[in-house]
C-alpha cells in the first residue's frame, strides 16, 4: 500500500507521516517511511532537493524547477518506492508528484499542457492508494516554520520558495485542495490544527482501516465519523467586528497553542506587548525563552525590558538580538549591549544596525577581532567615513572572494544596503555573482536606473525582494512595480505601510479581501483614523478565523504603533 502525504510547508506534514509511521510500526504492521526524520532515502534526491531549494540559483526558470521536482521525485520512485512496494511493505512518502504538479501549475502558473505529459510520463503508472493532505491556515504554518528554524538554529541560505513571498503558500494551498476535490476516492483532508495525538490516531486509524477493508470504505467512515469528530472539537470561528474582539480570540487561540505548541505561541505573541499579551509572555518565557527573546527586537515597552533583564544571563545572544532596530539615543539598549559584548559579539554588532554615533563606532571597533562579518553587516544603510573604514579593513581580507563566495558576497552585499554612491555599488555588483538575493535586497529605498533595472529583472523570481525594497517608496516606478506584483505578492502591501497617498488607499483598498492580514498591517497609525477603522472591520467580517489578520488587528487593539512611537526613557 502506497500513502503519501502532502501539504504547504509547515502544515506539519513531515512531523505527521512519521509519527504515524512509527505508531504503525508499533502495532506491528510493515512500514517503509523514505523521508524518516525529513531526510529522503536517496541520497540523489536529496542532492536535486537542496539544488532546487537553493536561494542563490536565483536565475532558476519556472519550467526547469519544476524539472527538478519530478526528476528527485522520479529518482525515488525508482530507487526506493518500487523496490519497498515489490516487497508488500506499506510505503509513506513525505511528498510525491503532487508537489511538482502544485508549484508548477498553482506557484508558478505554468499550463497544464505543459506539466500533464511531463508528470504522467514520470509516474509511469504509479498511483498512490492513500494520500493524506495536510491543511492548515498559511498563517499558523508560517508560525510553525519558523519556530522550527529557531529550534534547529537552521543558518542555511534561504529557500527558492521564499522568494515569491507568502502569496505563494496560498496558492499552494488551493491547489492541493482542489486536486483533493477532484479525487475523493484517493485523498483525504485532514485538519491538523487539532491536537496532533488525535490526529495521529485518526490516521493511523484510516490506513489500518484501508488496509483491512480497502481505502474506499475507510474514507467513508472516516469522513462520517473521524471528520466530524475533529470538527466538533475544534469548534467554529466566531464573529468578530472589532480589533478588541479580534485581541480576544486571538489570545483564546494563543492559549490553544501554548497547551501542545509553546513555540508556536511565543512566535504569535512576536511584536505584541500590552494587556493579555505580557502575562502570557512572562508565561511562556519561563517555558521557552529563546522563542519570546526572538519576538522582542525593537519592542521598547517596559515588559519587554523586564523580560530582556530576566533572561540575558541565560540566553545573551537571544537577548542581544532583542536591542536590534532600538531607538539609536536608547540608554538602556546601549547599557545592555555592554554588558553583553564578551559574552555575545556578534549578536551585539549586528544590534548595531542603522547607528552611527561615537559609542556605536567604539563598541563596532572593540567588537571587530571577535566578529567582523556581523560588524560589517551592521554598517547597512551607514555612509560615514567611519563606516567605510571599517568596510574597507574587512575587504582588505577579502575582496578576492567577493564574486566566488557566498559568505563573503553576502557580507558585502549586506553592509551596502541602502547605499547609492560608486563605492557601493561597485561592491554591490561584485557580491551579486556569488549572493544574488542578497545584492538585490541590498537595494532597499536605492532609487536610479541601475536600481529600477534590477528589479525589472527580478520582479518574477524574487517579487518579495523587489517588494522590500521599496518600502515607504512614493516613485512613479514603485507604484508601477506593486501594481505588477500585488495579485500574488502580499509584500506589495508591506511595502506601503503608513502611506496616506489616494494611490496607496486605492491598492489596499481593492486587495483588502485577497490581503487581508496586511491591509491591516499596511495601516500602521492610520487605523487610527475612520478610513482605516472601516478597512479593518471589512476583512474582519469576511475571514474571522484568519490567524495572521486576528493577530494584526489585535496589535491595533493594543495600539503597538504608538508604544513604538514612545520610548520607554
Amino acid at each position: 500500500m502506497f500513502v503519501v502525504f502532502e501539504g504547504i510547508d509547515g502544515s506539519g506534514k513531515t512531523t505527521l507521516s512519521n509519527k504515524v509511521a512509527s505508531t504503525l510500526g508499533a502495532r506491528g504492521m510493515p512500514v517503509r517511511h523514505i523521508r524518516a526524520d525529513g531526510k529522503y532515502a536517496s541520497r540523489v534526491s536529496e542532492a536535486i532537493r537542496e539544488l532546487g531549494r537553493d536561494a542563490r540559483n536565483l536565475a532558476l526558470v519556472p519550467e526547469a524547477e519544476m524539472l527538478l521536482y519530478v526528476a528527485r521525485d522520479v529518482q525515488l520512485i525508482e530507487e526506493v518506492v518500487r523496490p519497498a512496494l515489490r516487497d508488500g511493505d506499506v510505503v509513506i512518502a513525505d511528498r510525491f508528484l503532487y508537489t511538482a504538479e502544485v508549484l508548477g501549475r498553482h506557484g508558478r502558473h505554468l499550463s497544464g499542457a505543459y506539466t500533464a505529459p511531463i508528470l504522467a510520463a514520470a509516474a509511469g503508472g504509479l498511483v498512490p492508494d492513500l494520500v493524506v493532505l495536510c491543511d492548515v491556515d498559511p498563517g499558523l504554518a508560517r508560525a510553525r516554520r519558523r519556530a522550527a528554524k529557531l529550534a534547529a538554529a537552521d543558518r542555511r541560505p534561504p529557500a527558492r520558495k521564499g522568494l515569491a513571498g507568502v502569496g505563494l503558500q496560498h496558492r499552494l494551498r488551493r491547489g492541493y485542495l482542489a486536486l483533493a476535490a477532484a479525487a475523493p476516492e484517493r485523498w483525504v483532508v485532514v485538519d491538523n490544527d487539532q491536537p496532533l495525538d488525535e490526529v495521529i490516531a485518526a490516521v493511523t486509524d484510516l490506513i489500518d482501516a484501508a488496509r483491512a477493508a480497502g481505502v474506499r470504505p475507510a474514507l467513508e467512515h472516516h469522513r462520517r465519523d473521524v471528520v466530524a469528530r475533529l470538527r466538533m472539537g475544534g469548534g467554529t470561528a466566531q464573529p468578530v467586528s472589532t480589533p478588541t474582539e479580534a485581541l480576544e480570540v486571538f489570545l483564546r487561540r494563543v492559549d490553544r497553542y501554548a497547551e501542545r505548541e509553546p513555540n508556536v505561541a511565543a512566535h504569535l505573541l512576536g511584536g505584541l506587548a500590552g494587556p493579555g499579551v505580557d502575562e502570557r509572555r512572562r508565561q511562556l518565557a519561563a517555558r521557552v525563552p529563546q522563542a519570546v527573546l526572538a519576538g522582542l527586537a525593537g519592542q521598547d515597552d517596559g515588559v519587554s525590558w523586564e523580560l530582556r533583564e530576566w533572561l540575558w544571563a541565560q540566553k545573551p545572544r537571544a537577548t542581544a538580538l532583542t536591542l536590534l532596530d532600538l531607538p539609536a539615543a536608547s540608554r538602556r539598549a546601549a547599557s545592555m549591549r555592554a554588558s553583553l559584548a564578551d559574552m555575545a559579539p556578534a549578536e551585539v554588532a549586528t544590534s548595531l544596525a542603522g547607528i552611527d554615533d561615537e559609542d556605536a563606532n567604539a563598541l563596532r571597533d572593540r567588537l571587530f577581532q571577535h566578529s567582523p562579518e556581523a560588524v560589517v553587516t551592521s554598517l547597512a544603510r551607514l555612509t560615514s567615513q567611519a563606516a567605510w573604514s571599517l568596510r574597507e579593513r574587512w575587504l582588505a581580507w577579502h575582496r578576492e572572494e567577493l564574486a566566488s563566495r557566498y559568505e563573503v558576497a553576502l557580507v558585502a552585499a549586506l553592509s551596502v544596503t541602502g547605499l547609492r554612491d560608486d563605492r557601493a555599488w561597485r561592491l554591490r555588483e561584485k557580491a551579486r555573482t556569488a549572493a544574488p538575493v542578497a545584492a538585490l535586497a541590498s537595494l532597499a529605498g536605492v532609487l536610479g536606473d541601475a536600481a529600477w533595472r534590477w528589479r525589472d529583472e527580478h520582479l518574477t523570481s524574487a517579487p518579495k525582494i523587489v517588494m522590500q525594497t521599496l518600502a515607504g517608496v512614493e516613485d512613479e516606478r514603485a507604484w508601477t512595480l506593486r501594481a505588477a506584483a500585488v495579485a500574488d505578492c502580499k509584500e506589495a502591501l508591506d511595502s506601503i505601510v503608513a502611506l496616506d497617498g489616494p494611490r496607496a488607499w486605492s491598492l489596499r483598498e481593492t486587495y483588502a479581501d485577497v490581503w487581508p492580514s496586511t491591509a491591516v498591517k499596511s495601516l500602521g497609525p492610520l487605523a487610527d483614523g475612520a478610513r482605516g477603522r472601516a478597512l479593518i472591520a471589512r476583512p474582519l467580517a469576511v475571514h474571522p478565523n484568519s490567524l495572521s489578520l486576528l493577530k494584526h488587528a489585535s496589535a491595533v487593539a493594543l495600539g503597538v504603533h504608538r508604544l513604538r512611537a514612545a520610548p520607554s526613557d
